[in-house]
């Protein structure tokens, strides 16, 4: 199953719940999805920024992927051999596409190839300044690998390090935003449980302050995440 079709079921599951959950508080089908659609949505959020974690984990292990490779060079190990050991040796979240990496290798003997493949597998900026810099060393020679990549290693760490600070910041910001959007819909929700309130929203002018509400918390967030997420570097060694 495909990761966006695992996040609609997730989604719909998650609604459906909150559906159930919210019609036997309140009685109102009105009220109780307005709740699903709201749950809906930040299922599909909340799964959505583990995917990005994720992608964050994967940039952060750049720089120890340069440390295995510098540590096997230094001890006499080849380029193709320091790169096939990242399959046993490297970073957890790296070490199955440098496994499918080594099984290239080994199947067609071209290590520009294999690594080639292997750049546009990860399609990330900071592993291509590492894979170009792999394949000059491969095709001119290499004596001047080793301070490439600490120099390239020290560069990614202070990037890693600014980037950092930056998140914990924009998450604060974040995390107020959300207290912020969430406490009317908490007041609602507590209100609703009176039987005039469900009837209320059960009206015309109900079910458009609804709609109005989950418009508005639709487009805040939108526009708090848009506010919030760092520019990605561009990649110039497609």
């Amino acid at each position: 199953m495909k990761d966006s079709q695992k996040l609609t079921l997730f989604a719909v599951t998650s609604s459906l719940a909150t559906f159930s959950l919210v019609f036997l508080l309140t009685h109102s089908i009105i009220i109780a999805s307005a709740f699903a659609i709201l749950s809906g949505a930040i299922t599909w959020s909340v799964l959505r920024s583990r995917k990005v974690k994720n992608e964050s984990e994967l940039i952060e292990a750049w720089p120890e992927v340069i440390d295995h490779l510098m540590s096997g060079i230094s001890s006499g190990l080849s380029l193709t051999e320091s790169l096939s050991g990242l399959a046993l040796r490297g970073p957890e979240i790296l070490r199955s596409t440098f496994a499918s990496f080594r099984n290239e290798l080994y199947r067609s003997g071209d290590f520009t190839i294999a690594l080639t493949k292997l750049k546009s597998e990860f399609s990330h900026h900071s592993s291509d300044q590492i894979f170009e810099a792999l394949l000059i060393a491969k095709e001119l020679g290499g004596s001047e690998l080793l301070q490439i990549l600490r120099t390239l290693g020290d560069f990614l760490r202070q990037d890693l390090v600014l980037r950092r600070e930056i998140e914990v910041k924009h998450g604060w910001i974040k995390n107020s935003a959300h207290l912020s959007a969430a406490a009317p819909w908490l007041l609602l929700l507590l209100l609703s449980t009176q039987p005039t309130t469900a009837a209320a929203y059960a009206t015309p002018t109900g079910i458009l302050i609804l709609a109005s509400g989950l418009v508005m918390t639709a487009i805040a967030y939108l526009w708090m995440n848009k506010l919030g997420k760092l520019p990605q570097t561009p990649r110039v060694f497609k």
